[in-house]
């Protein structure tokens, strides 16, 4: 069978991304020179590595086995280059790290440090929620990935290197706004906008508040902190968020932190990796650099003091 790797390639974008189209726009080729590639792998192949269901493709069963042969292949591939990195002690090269969709507030203050002491750096940057990061973590995708809570059904290591505080907040005109030490069971007769089943952070909060035989009114979810924010600010109900994502509310004091028992919910953030990963020389190098100097280049928002709200102030 004559397969080449750049059609393993290939077949790897059209898969990743179930589009012809956006493969070929991924990889600055032609729409005509994907398919006719991929046409040539599927005629090496004797059996057809892809099926469309309405607009979207997908793998067969065929592509599916070709796929995890080529994420093996390439994987091999980066390995050899570490390894040849390694010895002529290299000193740059490319980092690939994947966030969660809250690590995006401060991750690129990471890279643009680290990138200062590394210029011949390039970067891939993925930003996706808990459960997409994952599924890139199975297939080994990233060099790492920084996340919530790690899961404990893949074989990872995981290294705490940063606070992550889970803070409630309102509207500053909110009657709880200037209230102090409230109880948590004075929560359960407010709405609440949340993010969606299954991130980190609806995990902890459903945690905390069910250790305390408590149950929260849910009246919206969302899959973005913004659109958490936006509702918030809106007069929709309360949110619960990171503090990492709230550095412009604060600064222009469209949201209040509420002064609540029990919270911040305090997380940790984490660096995480397959076990046994082999890294890359400059991978290794941005390892070292979250776990050891983390703090000094990310710092928290401060909350500012609730202020009253102004008379005909309006949160547009």
């Amino acid at each position: 069978m004559n397969v080449t790797f750049r059609q393993l390639k290939l077949l790897e974008a059209v898969a990743h991304n179930s589009s012809f189209t956006r493969a070929s726009e991924e990889l600055h080729l032609t729409q005509p020179a994907v398919s006719t590639q991929i046409k040539q792998l599927e005629q090496e192949v004797g059996m057809p590595l892809f099926e469309q269901m309405g607009k979207k493709i997908f793998l067969t069963e065929a592509g599916k086995e070709i796929y995890a042969f080529s994420r093996d292949i390439a994987q091999q591939f980066r390995d050899i280059e570490s390894v040849l990195d390694n010895m002529k002690g290299v000193k740059r090269g490319t980092l690939s790290l994947t966030v969660t969709s809250t690590g995006k507030y401060f991750a690129p203050y990471l890279l643009a440090e680290f990138v200062k002491h590394h210029p011949g750096t390039q970067v891939h940057l993925e930003v996706t929620n808990r459960e997409e990061l994952v599924i890139q973590l199975q297939e080994n995708i990233p060099d790492m990935a920084i996340m919530g809570t790690p899961p404990d059904n893949l074989e990872l290591t995981a290294q705490a290197f940063m606070q992550n505080p889970l803070v409630i907040i309102a509207r500053p005109d909110h009657p709880l706004a200037q209230a102090s030490r409230i109880p948590l069971s004075r929560l359960v007769e407010e709405n609440f906008i949340l993010r969606e089943r299954g991130s980190g952070t609806r995990n902890a909060v459903e945690r905390f508040f069910e250790q305390r035989g408590l149950k929260l009114n849910t009246s919206m979810e969302m899959s973005r902190n913004e659109a958490i924010k936006h509702a918030v600010m809106a007069g929709l109900g309360l949110g619960i968020v990171s503090l990492h994502t709230l550095e412009f509310e604060l600064a222009l004091d469209r949201v209040a932190i509420l002064s609540v028992e029990g919270f911040p919910i305090m997380k940790e953030w984490y660096l995480v990796h397959r076990n046994g990963k082999r890294m890359s020389p400059i991978a290794q190098a941005f390892h070292d650099f979250v776990l050891n100097e983390s703090g000094q280049v990310v710092t928290l928002p401060q909350p500012r003091p609730a202020s009253k709200a102004r008379p005909g102030a309006t949160h547009s």
